[in-house]
């Protein structure tokens, strides 16, 4: 594997901010692309490259994923994600020679041990038809079980698995004394899904010499799929936005009745997330007021790792501690993050009135009137899933005239509030919105700075004089059949399929469309 060692690239973002660049899987290309970097954003400060590939996010190994799949797994990683990235010439040459770049090539300094090969693993596996894709030998001169005929491609192979590892638990339970016939037992009981603690030979060579006790605290957690998930939040006017509760039956602190518009909804928390830590604290044997008080200690800014239903069961099922994904994220040797990048010494720019900057912190209403070639905008957003963006705004167009700019945040259509909205949705009032459109926006730093400030965006913030001019059409009445368009396309002969799925456009003279999404 020598020659082909990813980068570890850690991305932060804040409330309203995207990573800056596109994730894309193209016809007659392997692997998921890094595109469209964002000149200053966090991926470009970052050191992402235009054709860089993305191995691993948060851990996972997901180079032979789908492309919906991996962008979920980034959406789902909240405000900071990881990712280990080979450059394209690398990917390209490792491809070329069958080198298989599942193995990971740097691993975080934890637990006093920094050596790739000093790692336990942690591995989670869910039975497919065709089972998990191994099988279990014992050697009389040896002690313990071993895997053998790890199918690739398999479930098993795809958690991390490998030949010649030497089984150490199953479900958290110790098996190092079980026998063939009691370890294969335990695992039909387990139903479709085992975790698996594992250990490969060298680094059981390792700590045997040292005379050293192994278990899940000496593991990596890099295998694993679903993750736990730092949420850094910044009180907001009316606080962070949520409730911490204690649920019957059920152990743990929970993040309920999150606010809309709040910074803890913009930071990524979820109904029901299970809290583990605060500001690197672990809770789990605090009592609710003594949680709380840890939160309020925090002052006006926190950092809580917490988990979600899927991702405490998976835990739970191997009796691990989701603490472990914090010590070797916070351990690791990482490049620094856009969030450390940001921190530099930046050139001194002229001083600006304060009274400047308060006028400048409000959203836009823009109206239009659609001529014969529409509004003369994209609607850039993914179907089921909220919160739009304008772009490709045609410079002449009736949106260009109207105010609409690239990265604006759609707020309100026609007076009706979308930032929870679908992309279906919000595509269906503009469809029925007629010949004339009228849109509250914000540009994608002020959008983010008043939902920092936990400022709720309305038409109030306008005053008398940010309204936007209303531009009328020079053409003829549009006929019905014009009506019926999508609203948001700019181009008429964009396939109006590609306009659902997603409004930037794609090549339809090959047979497998590029997919491409924005972070």
């Amino acid at each position: 594997m020598a020659g082909y060692k990813p980068k570890v690239i850690s991305l932060s973002k804040k409330p309203g901010q995207t990573f800056g660049f596109y994730l894309r899987q193209e016809h007659g290309e392997e692997g998921h692309l890094i595109r469209c970097l964002e000149m200053g954003g966090p991926a470009e400060l970052a050191g992402m490259k235009d054709g860089d590939r993305i191995l691993r996010v948060g851990g996972t190994y997901v180079d032979g994923l789908s492309h919906s799949e991996v962008v979920d797994m980034v959406r789902n990683s909240g405000a900071t994600v990881t990712f280990h990235i080979q450059d394209e010439a690398s990917y390209k040459k490792a491809k070329e020679k069958g080198v298989d770049l599942f193995e990971p090539q740097v691993t975080p300094v934890a637990n006093g041990v920094s050596k790739t090969t000093e790692k336990l693993k942690l591995c989670y596996m869910v039975k497919s038809s065709t089972g998990y894709g191994f099988s279990l030998r014992s050697v009389k001169s040896e002690t313990g079980l071993f895997m053998t005929e790890v199918t690739p491609g398999s479930m098993a192979y795809k958690a991390g698995v490998r030949v010649n590892d030497r089984l150490l638990e199953v479900n958290g339970d110790n098996v190092e004394s079980a026998t063939h016939e009691q370890v294969v037992d335990m695992i039909k009981l387990a139903g479709n899904c085992v975790m698996f603690l594992l250990v490969d030979e060298e680094t059981d060579k390792y700590y045997q010499s040292k005379h050293m006790k192994m278990g899940a605290w000496l593991a990596t957690t890099r295998y694993l799929p679903h993750k736990p998930r730092k949420i850094h939040l910044t009180k907001g006017s009316d606080g962070y936005g949520f409730l911490l509760r204690k649920e019957p039956n059920q152990a743990g602190h929970f993040i309920k009745d999150i606010e809309r518009n709040s910074p803890a909804l913009a930071a990524g928390l979820k109904e029901m997330d299970r809290l583990v830590a605060v500001d690197g604290k672990e809770v789990d044997n605090c009592s609710h007021d003594q949680a709380v008080n840890k939160i309020k200690q925090s002052g006006n800014n926190c950092c809580l790792l917490v988990v979600d239903k899927e991702t405490d069961q998976m835990y739970k099922l191997g009796k691990a501690t989701p603490m472990l994904f914090l010590e070797e994220f916070q351990d690791s040797n990482l490049p620094p993050s856009y969030t450390e990048a940001i921190k530099l010494p930046a050139p001194v720019q002229p001083s600006i009135p304060v009274e400047v900057r308060k006028e400048e912190l409000k959203p836009k209403l823009c109206k239009m009137e659609k001529t014969a070639a529409g509004y003369g905008f994209h609607l850039n957003g993914i179907q089921g899933v909220c919160g739009q963006y304008i772009m490709d705004v045609v410079k002449g167009g009736a949106a260009d005239r109207a105010g609409l700019e690239d990265d604006d945040i759609v707020v309100e259509v026609d007076g009706v509030n979308v930032e929870q909205s679908s992309h279906d949705e919000v595509v269906q009032m503009i469809r029925s919105s007629g010949n004339s459109l009228e849109m509250l926006v914000a540009k994608k730093s002020v959008y983010g700075q008043l939902k920092a400030k936990g400022v709720t965006i309305t038409r109030l913030l306008l005053g008398e004089t940010s309204y936007a001019q209303v531009h009328k059409a020079d053409t003829p009445e549009v006929s019905k059949e014009e009506r019926q368009e999508e609203e948001e396309e700019a181009r008429p002969e964009t396939p109006a399929e590609a306009a659902r799925e997603r409004t930037s456009s794609s090549s339809s003279s090959s047979s497998k469309e590029s997919l491409d999404e924005i972070f």
